[in-house]
């Protein structure tokens, strides 16, 4: 009989930059730098042209002559401390994310999505980034959920009106839910479930109804919680929080 074995699926080639950056080797800049410094081989070959296909999978890449490839995937949670960057260098110079990632053992790990300087909690890394894509691909509707204090005591036509939604610049902005944590005297507390990520979507909502955020924190990815992860500290994710966050 003959073989009718599916032929294995080809994967598209991208850019030399792009490849060392999905082997974990480092950013997309940064490979962009190190090809055009003649400190990349392909398949024995320098290539000083960033935009030079390749499959990651096949080629035999080299970085300062030490093959780079079968690297280990890595999954990090941190509590990111408010008035960090996130994002690998800062042209102002300010602190980054990465100040909190001191494992010199550690690859190079993306963030998972972002948190704005002014916020904290929560944050995701990996070098896995096909994982990654899937957690942020906007139909997984993988929930998020944030503690927000605001300036004003909540009311319940402020619920009303983040789970209504509102239209800032153009852009629809809402709540997928909103409760109230805790009340003072002055001011409140919120908590606030978005299930898609908009550049500073809940301070942007907020605004639009007059109301100013004084703190706000990420406490929950999908059925990943904060839970007890100090101010500025990580741990690895287990293989079942992984598998969990993915929907497995």
């Amino acid at each position: 009989m003959p073989n009718h074995r599916p032929k294995p699926r080809r994967v598209p080639p991208v850019s030399l930059a792009r490849a060392l950056s999905k082997l974990g080797v480092c950013s997309r800049s940064e490979g962009e730098a190190l090809v055009t410094a003649g400190r990349v081989r392909v398949d024995g070959v320098v290539r000083r042209e960033p935009s030079f296909r390749v499959d990651p999978g096949r080629a035999a890449i080299e970085v300062d002559g030490r093959p780079v490839g079968g690297r280990r995937t890595v999954y990090l949670a941190l509590n990111k401390p408010r008035g960090l960057v996130t994002t690998r260098h800062d042209p102002q110079g300010r602190p980054t994310v990465y100040d909190c990632l001191d494992d010199p053992a550690l690859p190079f790990l993306a963030p998972v999505g972002r948190l704005d300087r002014a916020s904290e909690g929560l944050l995701l890394f990996t070098n896995d980034t096909r994982w990654a894509a899937r957690l942020l691909d906007p139909a997984s509707h993988v929930d998020k959920v944030y503690h927000v204090q605001i300036d004003r005591l909540p009311d319940d036509a402020l619920l009303r009106c983040l789970t209504d939604g509102v239209d800032d610049a153009g852009e629809r902005l809402a709540a997928k839910d909103a409760q109230v944590l805790r009340a003072g005297t002055r001011t409140g507390w919120l908590v606030v479930t978005l299930d898609e990520g908009r550049n500073r979507h809940i301070r942007r909502l907020l605004a639009v109804l007059g109301v100013e955020v004084r703190r706000l924190v990420r406490v929950s990815i999908g059925p990943l919680t904060l839970g007890s992860l100090g101010k500025g500290a990580w741990r690895r994710l287990t293989a079942q929080e992984v598998d969990a966050l993915e929907g497995r």
